[in-house]
């Protein structure tokens, strides 16, 4: 008869202890020793896999305690989403978790039917291709991609800028499946039990750690800033969007207010060589029709006060409404009215080259699924959800538009990123083949409250500086304003929950990455081999089921 396991080695201890460590290790953090809990943290979850494997556990069994650790992870890194509603935040722990047992029950029933050798190497190929999903359908919430989780240590992963963020994925992957084996062995005989030379085996999943980092230090070191160099300054109005910035607030501040403290705060901090103003997310929110802006007295304002500061060009986030002339022109989110016809709402940008240069816009192209975006089988779901602001569809598009270049300052085109879209490391790198050599992010955290997921956001925009070693401007309504260079360091960063500006000097690289010009490479080698993998399973099954019958 079996013994019961110890107390350590009951799945649900090992799932949590997993979770724990995995949140343990997620930013934001001040400095980065904490990250190195993602190179263990999965070792947990592959003891209690193998723990439900020698019990012979049932698929339920295995399922739940599967999903229990993802449940526990998701809670304890996300949590903060509920700040804007409690179920919102629910469902968004609740689905994502769900959404990640695929990766990890496909490697299950790989392993089952092929071996440990073939298990344990298709799991990070299923988990990689499943972030690498996760980034491009309906329901994508790539928050806890595992190379974002290097956010707070940016000094160890300078290589993305060949690798991406999924480089991390690989690399948190490899370690933990190296730990696992050294520590338990493939007969699960914990590594101090072990004599002679095979103790050595911990040797290699310590180089697997310290060998990337010492790569990625030595890139750090020897790289320098390029490009040319532009005087931005980012403001920062410290609206509560709760209760001062939208209609209907207790304590509302009238739009033409809220334009007098973004012109006094960027007077405040001008200088005759400031190139470029950024102003935060639907910092002019309520919505202008775009065929007529320039009517819009804001806007006109606007206009005569950059007339006083020539040379200076402006970008605000804004919320616009397109219109289209017939249903055939119109996109998949457009809405109909008798008296409007068919038209979008977008959450955009608005780009003032000078006073008198037409507006361009941009329409936030990645959205908040659940807010900006609902898929049409969750509609009905989640249309009474408030997650932060406008709830529906907005509209979008596809390209990444990049802004021209100001006349008195040629290197300076701005790469726009409206908030949750510097999560995508994929998606804010193709900017860079159209010519941007500057990101810009503009973004309004105050939904969040003072929690992690504002610092979180901020600390992701260091990666995306280097996938793309580009500078990052960032404007938030509050939250964290200031600036992030080519290697991923934060510097002049104001204080959260103030009005307030900083004013800094950007590099201007015009240089494409090995990243920014191939794209995702492993993600789309994931996917193939993922497919193949699934294919071989099913396969497997199939003549599993002829033989028997």
């Amino acid at each position: 008869m079996t013994p019961p396991p110890s107390f350590w080695q009951r799945p649900l201890v090992l799932g949590s202890l997993s979770a724990l460590l995995l949140c343990g290790g997620w930013p934001p953090y001040p400095s980065a020793a904490p990250a190195l809990l993602l190179f263990i943290g999965w070792v947990p979850y592959l003891l209690m896999e193998r723990q439900l494997t020698l019990t012979e556990a049932r698929k339920g069994r295995v399922f739940a305690c599967t999903y229990w650790l993802l449940l526990v992870w998701n809670a304890l890194t996300t949590w903060w989403v509920s700040f804007s509603t409690l179920g919102g935040g629910i469902a968004a722990v609740v689905l994502n978790a769900l959404l990640m047992c695929l990766p990890l029950m496909a490697f299950r029933q790989t392993k089952k039917r092929f071996g440990n050798r073939l298990g344990y190497l298709s799991l990070p190929i299923y988990w990689i291709a499943f972030e690498q999903l996760h980034l491009h359908w309906d329901l994508t919430w790539p928050w806890l991609t595992l190379g974002n989780g290097f956010a707070a240590a940016p000094q160890w992963v300078q290589w993305y800028e060949y690798t991406g963020f999924l480089g991390g994925s690989v690399w948190v992957w490899v370690v933990n499946l190296l730990v696992f084996w050294a520590g338990w062995g493939p007969q699960g005989v914990p590594f101090w039990a072990l004599n002679g030379p095979r103790r050595w085996r911990w040797g290699v999943p310590m180089a697997a750690i310290w060998l990337p980092i010492i790569v990625s230090t030595t890139i750090g070191r020897n790289y320098q800033e390029k490009g040319s160099t532009a005087e931005v300054v980012v403001v920062q109005p410290n609206f509560d969007p709760y209760v001062e910035k939208f209609e209907g607030g207790t304590k509302f501040i009238s739009p033409n207010e809220q334009l007098t403290r973004f012109l006094q705060l960027s007077e405040q901090h001008l200088t005759p060589a400031t190139r470029l103003i950024i102003w935060p997310e639907t910092a002019l929110e309520e919505a202008i029709w775009e065929n007529t802006v320039e009517r819009d007295p804001k806007i006109q304002r606007i206009r005569v006060w950059l007339g006083q500061h020539p040379g200076v060009a402006l970008l605000t986030g804004i919320t616009t409404v397109g219109s289209y002339p017939n249903k055939e022109a119109a996109s998949a989110t457009a809405r109909y009215r008798d008296d409007l016809g068919y038209y979008d709402t977008f959450n955009a940008g608005a780009y003032f080259a000078s006073a008198t240069a037409p507006i361009a816009f941009y329409h936030k192209s990645r959205l908040v699924p659940g807010v900006e975006n609902v898929p049409p089988v969750l509609t009905a779901l989640v249309s009474h959800i408030d997650l932060g602001g406008y709830v529906g569809s907005y509209g979008s598009q596809t390209e990444r538009t990049v802004f021209a270049a100001p006349a008195n300052a040629p290197a300076l085109r701005i790469a726009p990123i409206i908030c949750y879209e510097s999560i995508y490391g994929d998606f804010v790198s193709e900017y860079i083949p159209n010519g941007a050599t500057l990101l810009a992010l503009f973004t309004n955290d105050a939904w969040w409250h003072d929690s992690p997921g504002y610092r979180q956001l901020l600390r992701y925009g260091s990666l995306r500086c280097i996938e793309t070693r580009r500078d990052l401007a960032r404007a938030a309504n509050t939250g964290f304003t200031g600036f992030i260079n080519q290697k991923g360091e934060i510097y002049q960063q104001v204080p959260a929950w103030i009005a307030t500006a900083s004013r800094g000097t950007v590099h201007l690289n015009n240089e494409v990455t090995f990243y920014a010009r191939f794209g995702e490479l492993i993600g789309r080698a994931a996917q193939l081999l993922a497919v193949l993998g699934i294919v071989a399973v099913v396969g497997w099954m199939l003549r599993a089921r002829v033989l028997n019958h």
